[in-house]
């Protein structure tokens, strides 16, 4: 794809159109691949039809396939150019209920340092070379001309948005759009994890005869991973912190006795995969959490 060197508006009225859906078309045929995002600034959740990845979209894997259903799901990779797909059903409608529009910063070539408040950006303009600038609603985004894998918190109040990951889109903005330059993808790069503390003794060990963990039953534990999804899916908004906030609850209870099978962490995940956010996501706020328990 032709990495563009601007992102902006299409000149040319068009007033039977709403104003989210024009400016859609005018990133879209600029080779900016866009979505609708709904309240809380997420995009639209899976349709019936792609529950447990039915479309073959393959959103969860590190390397899917375009959504292949009529809905307006999987956010990122739901994202499109397609002009006929953005102005037809249901896409159409889900334009009437967006708040605003959303951007694959990757699909376009292009990567979105998000600094989230003052300090962030005090930060970037002494470590970073200036580039194209977007005021946000408490801070900036800026924008630079390359891809890279996506991450979160990279520092405070900083995440980076590329790769598998959307971005609002909030006006062209201002100056000229630098090259990437190799202190971002730096700040993305994990550090190693530190040395695992000794091996603890469990809460509640199992007894001998092979009981259950006396802490809990399977009810307790289902009952409790319920809550959890509904904790996620009813956030309507700061959804990032209360994906953390509900793992690190999760784990604080029952981390640390072996209860947790693959099958609830998936759950969790795919509560979170809901609210929009993306495998890597959830991997990186489970294992934030887990770091954090000392787990």
């Amino acid at each position: 794809m032709t990495q563009p060197t601007t992102i902006r508006r299409a000149s040319g009225p068009r007033p039977s159109l709403p104003e989210h859906l024009r400016v859609a078309l005018s990133l879209a045929a600029d080779g900016v691949p866009v979505l609708p995002l709904r309240r809380g600034k997420v995009p639209f959740g899976n349709c019936p039809s792609c529950v447990g990845n039915e479309c073959g979209g393959r959103p969860n894997m590190k390397s899917p396939g375009p959504c292949r259903c009529p809905g307006v799901c999987h956010a990122w990779a739901a994202a499109t150019t397609d002009p006929d797909v953005i102005t037809s059903p249901p896409w159409a409608e889900a334009w009437h209920r967006a708040v605003c529009v959303g951007y694959h910063p990757g699909g376009a070539g292009l990567t979105v340092v998000d600094l989230d408040d003052a300090n962030a950006i005090a930060w970037a303009r002494t470590a970073l070379p200036a580039t194209r600038s977007v005021a946000t609603t408490r801070g900036e985004h800026w924008i630079y001309r390359g891809t890279m894998p996506s991450r979160n918190a990279v520092r405070p109040g900083v995440d980076i948005k590329s790769m598998m990951a959307y971005a609002r889109y909030l006006g062209p903005g201002t100056g000229p759009m630098a090259d990437l330059p190799d202190a971002v993808p730096t700040l993305a790069v994990k550090e190693p994890s530190p040395p695992r503390p000794a091996a603890r003794a469990a809460v509640a060990p199992a007894g001998l005869g092979g009981g259950e963990c006396p802490h809990r039953t399977p009810a307790y534990l289902d009952r409790g991973i319920a809550m959890a999804e509904q904790r996620i899916i009813g956030a309507s908004s700061a959804v990032h912190a209360t994906v953390y906030r509900t793992f690190l609850a999760v784990l604080s209870r029952h981390g640390r006795c072996g209860c947790l099978t693959d099958a609830h962490v998936s759950r969790l995940f795919t509560a979170a995969q809901s609210k929009g956010e993306t495998a890597r996501h959830c991997a990186d706020a489970w294992t934030n959490a887990r770091t954090r328990l000392g787990l």
